[in-house]
């Protein structure tokens, strides 16, 4: 029974992938080429040598190209760090780039011509986003300047983010040469920073938690009902007041953003005047949390 819940989430996550790469192509397709907005990475280096070389080579097939020339010499400096997910994102969002644009023709269907390039930007940007953070919340990637960026970390003191930045905003510049237009380069950032946002409330957005602090007469009881309703482990912390000089019991609890509400009913059901704190934490890991990765 295990092996066959462990193979449905396998598929359920390559299907998540499979849609999250399509998204990503198809704003690309759809909304950045027709307008000759270029973002970063290794699609944006496609897309320029696609609009510069008197040969129009499909992006489809630069991105497999140029990625595989990546993959091969990642395997070289940095050994087989490349799992079958790297290889099916590259292979996959390549095969999709030829549909959208190749086969399907989407800059026909989808005239997006009155949208004006700000707006292109934006939704071109907020689409790639979601659809690249719903590929690594899966456990998946696209491959690109990512391989780069570990190339260059490991023989300098660089962090790869760091990297990938550098990377992007060079290609983005570079994009001036396909349209001979500022502005259209000035998209291509708005491109970068929209997707770098959407991308982070992705993979965050469903990952966040909150600690709560409650001072009350009633923590014991709070602790408890809490344990109890919601399944969330709580601590009480021994603490003295600096004005009054009493002591007293903090609750402090981790609740998952969807527990909240009902963390707050409970809270109010026992102690309406009770003086509740509450921060959102950036990771929580362990017990039916995240596991650390190093």
């Amino acid at each position: 029974m295990q092996i066959f819940k462990k193979k449905s989430n396998i598929i359920i996550s390559y299907i998540l992938i499979t849609f999250g790469l399509a998204s990503y192509t198809f704003a690309w397709a759809a909304f950045m080429l027709p307008s000759k907005i270029i973002s970063g990475g290794v699609s944006g280096i496609s897309s320029i040598l696609y609009f510069l070389l008197p040969i129009h080579i499909p992006v489809g097939i630069m991105n497999l190209f140029i990625n595989a020339i990546l993959v091969l010499l990642g395997f070289k400096m940095l050994g087989s760090r490349f799992g079958a997910n790297t290889i099916y994102g590259i292979v996959m969002s390549s095969v999709f780039f030829i549909f959208w644009q190749q086969v399907l023709h989407i800059e026909n269907l989808f005239d997006v011509s009155e949208f004006g390039g700000f707006m292109c930007a934006i939704l071109g940007g907020a689409i790639c986003g979601a659809g690249i953070g719903l590929t690594f919340a899966m456990g998946g990637n696209s491959g690109g300047t990512d391989i780069i960026a570990l190339i260059v970390s490991k023989f300098y003191n660089i962090s790869p983010g760091k990297v990938i930045m550098y990377i992007d905003i060079f290609i983005i510049g570079c994009s001036y040469f396909v349209s001979h237009k500022v502005e259209n380069v000035v998209f291509g950032y708005i491109v970068m920073v929209t997707m770098t946002y959407v991308l982070d409330m992705v993979i965050d957005g469903n990952k966040q938690s909150y600690q709560v602090m409650v001072f009350s007469p009633h923590t014991k009881e709070i602790g408890e009902a809490i344990t109890q309703e919601v399944g969330r482990g709580a601590t009480l912390l021994d603490a003295k007041g600096c004005y009054t000089g009493n002591d007293q019991e903090v609750l402090v609890l981790i609740v998952h953003k969807t527990d909240k509400p009902h963390v707050m009913q409970i809270i109010n059901r026992i102690d309406n005047g009770a003086f509740v704190s509450v921060a959102k934490v950036q990771g929580v890991y362990g017990k039916n949390f995240e596991k650390l990765k190093l």
